[in-house]
């Protein structure tokens, strides 16, 4: 494990012991240990790199500079809030679903005894972040810019989870409502705000940076969101689920996913029936089809194509920034996640 992953779980730890010591409310027992036993089995078990960029984006920022104790604990601090953001989501996102397990294990509401009480669990895991932030933050200039910036992008992310409900679930399953700009929206409001757009606005708020001079890069981590989702979706029925850790099932959901909407702009009339008839079935044949038919469209090919011309539209994007440091922290993310298999 590196160094930084080791010191990020330490600051989780002592985030946890503050929290389920936090004067506000009386524990007992009983209710600090399903605080801390909710929260080790939601908020540390991903990747972490949302919460890991914070500290690696202000480090950039920093031009080589090396941070005090005090900023790795506070740039970790924020990176452990956008984790708990993140699980928040996860958690109430998984009882809107009915999913079945989530990073290799059961849903937490699926567990026994757990059930609904997982809808306040998430509730929860919401009210933590400004005490994290009060408690650590409070006497900072950029307090107030902090909690903007995290209310708005729940804001936005809460109406990107609407949009793909309601397009997604609501009533009959109606492959026209589909398109481009439906999958950009959502893709834009659900993902790209929370998972690039957050981290670096925390870093940047913590180097003194004003974050209405900084609109260009945010739409730059915006795109960046964008090509991130339109690869998970291509590698939910391209990937290697060895690699990828699961079973791609966006056919099956009637997911409105990257590939569905390009092979709907691609289809003749003919292909367009096969998809009406075939996408959103839990069924073997059905979902051959489905992919049968995006072969026939060359979708490995579109893909490819879209992937190259995104990488160099970013890159150019970034290039023209006039900051060196914030160039390199927007080249750090895109190195990331550019022709990644997982």
């Amino acid at each position: 494990m590196s160094n930084l992953k080791a010191k990020f779980l330490e600051v989780y730890s002592v985030l946890k012991s503050e929290l389920i010591n936090d004067p506000a409310f009386e524990f007992t027992d009983v209710s600090s240990q399903w605080i801390e036993r909710m929260l080790d089995y939601n908020v540390p078990g991903g990747k972490l790199n949302r919460g890991l960029s914070v500290v690696d984006s202000l480090k950039l920022l920093k031009e080589g500079g090396e941070l005090t104790d005090d900023e790795v604990f506070q740039s970790c601090a924020l990176g452990w809030c956008i984790e708990w953001l993140q699980a928040y989501f996860l958690v109430l996102d998984d009882i809107m679903d009915g999913s079945h397990t989530r990073r290799g294990q059961p849903c937490w509401f699926r567990l026994p005894k757990i059930g609904m009480i997982a809808a306040n669990d998430g509730i929860i895991l919401r009210n933590h972040i400004p005490r994290i932030l009060k408690k650590h933050f409070r006497v900072k200039p950029y307090y107030v810019d902090l909690l903007d910036l995290f209310n708005e992008v729940e804001f936005q992310t809460a109406h990107g989870q609407m949009i793909d409900l309601i397009t997604t679930h609501e009533g009959e399953k109606d492959l026209s409502k589909y398109s481009l700009g439906i999958h950009r929206r959502i893709v834009q409001y659900k993902t790209a705000y929370y998972s690039f757009y957050l981290p670096v606005a925390c870093a940047l708020l913590m180097a003194g940076e004003n974050l209405e001079s900084h609109a260009d890069v945010k739409n730059i981590l915006i795109e960046m969101g964008t090509y991130f989702q339109v690869q998970d979706d291509y590698l939910d029925c391209f990937g290697d689920p060895e690699v990828i850790g699961k079973v791609g099932t966006d056919i099956q959901d009637f997911k409105c996913s990257w590939l569905v909407v390009k092979a709907l702009e691609l289809s003749n009339e003919e292909q367009k029936k096969l998809l009406h008839e075939n996408y959103g079935k839990d069924d073997r044949e059905c979902i051959a089809k489905v992919k049968e038919l995006y072969n026939a469209l060359d979708l490995q090919g579109v893909f490819a194509e879209y992937e190259s011309s995104s990488y160099n539209k970013i890159t150019k994007s970034i290039e023209a920034h006039p900051s060196k440091a914030v160039q390199a922290v927007l080249k750090s993310f895109l190195a990331k996640i550019y022709k990644r298999l997982k």
